[in-house]
């Protein structure tokens, strides 16, 4: 069943797991001054906007691009459909993020559009990119 393949795939531990190394990174090299956490906000960066985001990024750009056949070949797992969704998505941060922080996005999103095309669905990128914002809000909330 390819719904739940991710949940014996060790490389969707990995990147699991990488999640709080990053967030050890950040809360030493890039506090916020401390994020006043509401419960709309919660839900916002946790459930809404990684659905949204994955649904219009990986599942929609990324998979009209990976039937395309110049953007199949793939690199290290990187296809050529992920890295030109990773950008679209780091520009897309743009609209509300300053440069760098927009920037930043560009691996996570490399992530996510690895397991979407190891997996063929939206459901791991979903899952890591929740788990990978509620992990940042905590750390810009420690401030």
């Amino acid at each position: 069943m390819i719904q739940s393949r991710w949940l014996r795939d060790p490389h969707f531990y990995v990147a699991l797991f990488a999640g709080p190394a990053v967030w050890a990174l950040l809360w030493l090299f890039a506090r916020g001054p401390g994020l006043s956490v509401t419960p709309l906000l919660v839900f916002n960066m946790v459930l809404l906007y990684p659905l949204l985001e994955e649904l219009a990024f990986r599942g929609f750009v990324q998979g009209w691009l990976s039937e395309q056949a110049w953007f199949q070949p793939q690199w290290f797992g990187i296809s050529r459909a992920n890295l030109t969704t990773s950008v679209l998505f780091a520009m897309a941060h743009l609209i509300n993020q300053p440069p760098l922080w927009a920037a930043s996005v560009f691996f996570p999103s490399l992530v996510f559009g690895y397991f979407k095309d190891r997996h063929q669905t939206v459901v791991t990128p979903f899952l890591l990119h929740a788990w990978y914002n509620a992990g940042f809000l905590v750390v810009m909330a420690a401030g």
